[in-house]
């Protein structure tokens, strides 16, 4: 699982094997028994989502759009 940032408590990551053929761009995010998965393009939206509220998502969203670079270098740096 290899991590991309933490951010308040919050795991940023995906997953070594993202299916075959590998799914499009996008993070994982985990905190305690939460998760919820970001797809990257063509905008950040939620995949899906268990445990986090509204106002949560809403914020994850943001660090997403911000830090997006990062998340598609780690990205691209691991699955090259």
């Amino acid at each position: 699982m290899p991590l991309v940032f933490r951010w308040n408590g919050f795991r940023f990551h995906f997953f070594s094997n993202e299916g075959n053929p590998r799914e499009p761009l996008h993070v994982h995010v985990t905190r305690d028994r939460s998760t919820a998965k970001f797809w990257l393009r063509p905008d950040v939206t939620v995949a899906y989502n268990r445990g986090f509220s509204r106002k949560v998502l809403f914020d994850l969203v943001a660090v997403i759009e911000q830090r997006s670079d990062e998340i598609e270098r780690a990205w691209n740096e691991h699955f090259a």
